[in-house]
């Protein structure tokens, strides 16, 4: 997805997109899914489960293929230098749908946080458990937090990097910041590096918006904040990392138009 060389400002712009390439996108989007499980889905039963996460990659790019064949987003990946190898924690920036699937080819083994009821989705949702995400009641209170470190800590003992999205939720550029308290429970108890994601997806991709835009989409990987912080010297440093990143990329895409950046933490 990266090219040897930097992309042009005509490339990493955001440009107006008609309206009908993202309901043509969506609906390849999930053609995709529906055929990916069909025709694998009776060999993944038996395959090891590296095997699952092979396929789930392809099935990755080919949905970035899609987007920029259909809709015209592309992806830029930066500071792939960042990426660990082994067990590490991975908060990502979260503004759009594509940064929950651009991060499957980037990272070595991952086990994605996501909300339980996505595996309830027909086909999708099997696809899902075979390549071992890990799922929470966020309707559970206190019990969903066991629940997230407890499988937390078994992925990162197996080497694998757990992905959280420390909102919880796609929040729009310039929204201020709510980063909720499971990403600085998952430092603490799992004991391992974190490494921040800055974002500008939601220029090109916005929750709920009418139109996108077409352009380079960047994701990028930051420094890793070493284990061993306590736990507000951790939130005010993932939160001014992450923030001050995506609010830098979401200028560079629109043009170095003015972009809010709330960085600060009680």
């Amino acid at each position: 997805m990266q090219s040897a060389d930097r992309p042009s400002d005509e490339d990493t712009r955001a440009r107006p997109v008609a309206r009908w390439r993202p309901y043509v996108f969506n609906a390849a989007m999930g053609a995709l899914v529906a055929v990916t499980a069909l025709v694998a889905g009776p060999a993944l039963i038996v395959l090891p489960q590296e095997r699952t996460r092979a396929v789930a990659r392809w099935w990755a790019r080919t949905n970035l293929k899609l987007l920029r064949a259909i809709v015209g987003i592309s992806l830029e990946i930066r500071g792939r230098e960042h990426i660990p190898q082994g067990g590490a924690l991975i908060a990502v920036k979260h503004q759009s749908a594509l940064e929950t699937f651009a991060l499957m080819p980037e990272l070595p083994d991952p086990a994605f946080v996501l909300k339980r009821e996505l595996l309830e989705l027909p086909l999708f949702g099997w696809f899902l458990q075979r390549i071992g995400v890990i799922a929470v009641n966020r309707a559970a209170g206190s019990k969903a937090l066991g629940d997230l470190l407890l499988q937390s800590q078994k992925a990162t003992v197996l080497g694998r990097q757990v992905v959280i999205y420390p909102e919880g939720t796609r929040r729009p550029i310039g929204a201020p910041p709510d980063y909720k308290s499971g990403v600085a429970l998952l430092y603490k108890r799992l004991d391992v590096a974190c490494v921040p994601v800055a974002i500008n997806t939601g220029v090109f991709w916005p929750k709920k918006a009418p139109v996108w835009r077409r352009g380079r989409a960047v994701i990028e990987f930051l420094e890793p904040i070493p284990p061993g912080l306590d736990r507000h010297d951790f939130e005010r440093l993932l939160q001014s990392r992450i923030e001050q990143a995506s609010a830098a990329l979401a200028a560079e895409a629109q043009g170095d138009q003015e972009v809010l950046v709330f960085s600060s933490i009680d």
